[in-house]
Parts: C-alpha cells; structure tokens; sequence
C-alpha cells in the first residue's frame, strides 16, 4: 500500500499556558477566574470540586463573554475545552473566538475600526460540543474574547489553553546596562524577532506572516547578536532566490533585492559559509548588472517606483536619498563577497557602479531615516547629519523599519547620550502603552492622549492600536509584533558593546565600546567558535573593558 512521505519536519515546538488575567466580561458568567489555573491538558467526565467551570449563559439580555490577557504577545493558538453544553437541541453551541493584539482589537468584530482576517484568521466561529477540546488555527495575539452565540445556551469551559508555537532556542546573546529602561527594550527587541522565526523568517505573527526580503535586514541584525548565524537565515533568504528571477524585484521591490545582498553580505561576515555564498555567486553577478541599468549617467540612481520605509511613502526626496546610499552600500559589499568568492572581475565592476553613485550627494528631504543611511554609508557627514536632521525634534519622527540606522547614525556622530535618550522615547513609548513585542510603525504623536492597549479604552482617550496607522497598517490592521522593529538589540551589541565583526567567521572581531549616560554594560555576542563576553564601566580615569573571547577569535581594541 501506498504511504505518502513527509517532505519537510516542522522544527518548532507547542508549549501551554493560560491566561493571566480577566479583562472584562459581558452577561452572565460565573466562575471566570477559574481560566487563570493551569490544569491537565485532557478533559474528563469528572467535574472535581476543585476545579470550578467558568459557565456563559444566554437566556436574556447581553450574550455571555469572556475576555483574557495572555500576559505577553505570542505566536500560535488557542484550545477551548468544554465540560457541558446546553443548547436547546442536540450537545453543541458555537462560540465566536476573537484575537487581539490589544484588548481594543479583541474587543471589535470584523469588519470594523479597519479588523481583519487577513493571513490568519482572528475573528472565528468555533463549534463545539460537550467533553471536547477544540484548537483554533494559528496567528500572534495576546488577548482572547470568546462569546456564546447561541440563545438559550451555556457552555461550562473547564480551560482555556494558549498554544505557544514556536522554536527551542538558546539565546548566545545577552545584554545588560545601568539602566532597567534600556535592558527591557532589549529583551523586547529580541523577543519580538525570536517570535517571528517560525518556519522561516517573518515579517509579523499577525499580519503579514509573509518573508519580507527587506525585513529580514534589521531583523536579521538582531538574530545574530543573540541567536548567530542561525539556519533560518539561509532559509528565507534562499526562498526569495529560488522565486525571483535576478532580473527581476524580490517581493516586487528594487530595494529589496539590494537589501538581499546587504543580507548575505553580514551573514557571511558572522558565520564564514563561504560554500553557501559561492552557491548564490552566479545570482549575485546578474542582479548587480540588472541594478546597474538603473544609474542615470550623472550617477543618480532612478530605481522604479520606491520605498525605504512606510514613514517616508509620501517623500519622495527622502526616498530617492536613501535609495542612493543603499544602492552605493550594495555594490560596495557585493565587491567584497566577490573578492571572498574569487571573482575580480565582478568585484571590480561593483567598485565602478559605487565610484559613480558615491559621486552624487542628494538632498535628505528632511528624513532622518534618509539622513541617516548617507551618514552611515559615506556619502554624508554623520556629525553634520545628525545636527541638521537626525537630532531636531528626538525621537519624532523615528520609524521602525531603519530605527537601528538611525540609532547608529547617531552614535557614529558621537552623540550615544542622544541615542540611547530616543531609544528611551521612542521603544520605551511603547512599553509605556503596555507593548510586550514592538510595532509596525510607531509615531510618538500619537501616545499624546492614548490608552495602553492592554486596557479597554475609557471615554475621551485614544485607541493607540485602532485610531492610527496608515498604508497598510490601517487600524486593527497593525501589526503589533514586527521583526524589523528589533533594532535596539544589535545597536545595543554593536554601539554600546562595541562589537564589530572585521573577518568572515567572526574571527577577527573590533571591540571599542561606548556607554553615552550608561555607568556599565555588559553581555555576550555569538561567534561560530563561542560568545564573546564583554563588560565595560565608566571609571574615574575612564572606560575600563574587560573583554574574554573564544580561542581562535582575535579582539582588536
């Protein structure tokens, strides 16, 4: 008999929790705290006294609800276990199951206040029947709001179990500073990333649960300063190389196929595969040719349509600016992955396309996010940068996508101090509405009159999650656990700490730290023969940095 073979193995894990608080609840329901126990994963016809059921009744009035907060984002599903249902006929009821990344989005039914279903299911009828444990399909949430549906019904709900879906990893990375602010917006950083390495590498948990090739620069930035130079890296990347042709635009975005160079370049340089980059080789040297095409003969670069970050979507100024750095930084690390591949020729073909591009030094628009690629890239001064653009007005008008450029931007001008001040404002505002994964897009504006999103939004405040957004981040439609929003955890590694990585396989490595208004910081950046544990203080004759690292890592000061 014929048995069909599995191709692939999942290689993430299901791990339970339950609910940490009740949020609210609307018409008759008793024994709500009773989801908050952890109790066995398998229903039973035995109803312990010790184990009260939470009831939802529909007999009149407003139908019976429940609402819950996970206590944190995560990723995966929930299981409904039912003891007894009572409808009017038969032994099933339907329940109407409602995710939210914010108590507001848990709270409104599809379609309203811009909610969605899209790439994941959030808003759902579940039927269930009597002695079952019923699992919904899978997104990223923390809340849940689960309303009987049926008249003159109940349903006794003897738990209401979270599915954390995801991968067993250990963290190589670590960081810790003088400042609590500063140590919970790292370890947010990286959970945020940690929750979107799924299968592969995605952009949101929520929305869009998609490999965006441009995401997986920041993000992949923040994997490496904690978890390495992980398979899941290859993997995505691979992905977009294996569906678009090098002549054409990965996700259908000439940045993002310069961002899949920049990509490879800096996993090269962490993890030394040089097998792997010689097996894109051939790749790389059509799609640097194809992206030559678009060099006005000035040196302007004129790329079809455009995009460097969803803030600067009506900017076009800004737009074409960063695009000139990220093209020039692109032919720049292409050379040297060429040189490490033995292809002079192409190398040298990059060097030219750079020479040209390197010769044109466009207006910023006034975008930090342009501003700061330039200075980080060499066609701006970094100090006159971050005077002109970057420092006006903090941390407004930050976006998530290019925050650790802009971070970096400044730390390169020598202002850490102002650095770590809008990281503080900008992640920390976050926090500060109630956030446990960083977001999308954020705008300082609008936390002005805004209530947390793990609070159901009183009269006369802001809906921090359903009032704002724009492009396609409307609303509900936020995602509120995006990967590219990871950049604190690598500038705190690479700035704070130091750490730079001057050889493939992290055998040479830069330490020169800079701690801004820190008193010390300390942690552990991964390399293929071990972490590199780092700990600098301020002291009265200056910085003092301790540094011990792996045999076969050389440290340069």
């Amino acid at each position: 008999m014929f048995k069909p073979q599995p191709y692939a193995t999942d290689p993430r894990v299901r791990k339970y929790i339950v609910p940490m608080r009740v949020v609210r609840t609307t018409g008759q329901v008793s024994g709500a705290e009773a989801l908050l126990e952890p109790r066995p994963g398998q229903i039973s016809l035995e109803k312990p006294a010790f184990w009260p059921a939470c009831k939802l009744t529909n007999t009149t009035g407003e139908r019976a609800s429940v609402l819950v907060d996970f206590g944190c984002e995560f990723h995966g599903s929930i299981r409904v276990y039912s003891w007894y249902v009572s409808p009017k006929t038969g032994n099933r009821v339907n329940l109407k199951v409602r995710f939210g990344e914010s108590v507001s989005e848990a709270m409104t039914p599809y379609p309203e206040k811009g909610s969605t279903n899209d790439h994941a299911n959030r808003d759902m009828v579940l039927n269930v029947g009597f002695l079952s444990a019923n699992e919904t399909n899978e997104s990223g949430f923390r809340f849940v709001n689960i309303e009987l549906m049926d008249d003159d019904a109940s349903i006794e709900l003897y738990m209401i179990q979270g599915v954390m879906i995801g991968r067993e990893l250990k963290k190589e990375g670590s960081f810790a500073c003088s400042d609590a602010r500063i140590n919970d917006i790292y370890e947010t950083a990286v959970y945020t990333a940690y929750l979107n390495m799924q299968e592969y590498l995605w952009d949101g948990i929520k929305r869009d649960r998609l490999v965006w090739c441009g995401d997986i620069y920041p993000s992949e930035m923040t994997i490496l300063s904690a978890y390495g130079a992980h398979e899941i890296l290859k993997n995505s990347l691979d992905l977009h190389s294996t569906i678009t042709p090098p002549t054409g635009w990965m996700n259908s975005m000439p940045t993002y196929s310069l961002w899949w160079l920049l990509s490879h370049e800096i996993l090269y340089r962490a993890g030394g595969d040089l097998e792997y980059l010689k097996a894109h080789h051939d790749y790389m040297k059509e799609l640097v040719h194809h992206v030559s095409q678009f060099i006005l003969e000035d040196g302007s670069e004129k790329l079809p349509g455009g995009f460097l970050d969803w803030p600067n979507s009506e900017n076009p100024v800004g737009i074409h600016a960063g695009q000139q750095a990220l093209m020039a930084r692109a032919f720049e690390m292409t050379a040297e992955m060429m040189r490490a591949m033995g292809d002079e020729e192409t190398a040298q073909f990059c060097d030219a396309q750079r020479a040209r591009l390197m010769q044109v030094h466009p207006f910023h628009g006034h975008s930090k996010q342009a501003a700061a690629l330039m200075a980080l890239w060499g066609l701006e001064d970094p100090v006159r940068m971050n005077q002109e653009v970057i420092e006006p007005n903090g941390a407004h008008g930050y976006s998530t996508f290019l925050g650790f450029a802009t971070l970096a931007a400044k730390a390169e001008a020598g202002d850490m101090t102002g650095a770590l001040r809008d990281m503080r404002d900008y992640w920390g505002g976050m926090l500060d509405l109630g956030a446990t994964t960083f977001w999308e897009d954020f705008n300082l504006d609008w936390a002005v009159n805004a209530s947390p999103i793990d609070q159901v939004v009183p009269e006369g405040k802001d809906d921090i999650h359903g009032d704002f957004g724009a492009y396609c981040y409307k609303n509900l439609r936020h995602s509120l656990c995006h990967a590219w929003a990871s950049g604190p955890a690598p500038f705190l590694a690479q700035y704070v700490l130091g750490v730079k990585v001057l050889s493939p396989g992290c055998r040479k490595v830069a330490v020169r730290p800079q701690l801004g208004d820190l008193t010390w910081a300390e942690g552990d950046y991964p390399t293929p023969l071990g972490p590199i544990h780092i700990r600098v203080e301020k002291t009265e004759s200056g910085l003092k940095t301790d540094v011990r690292a792996p045999e076969g890592v050389e440290i340069v000061r």
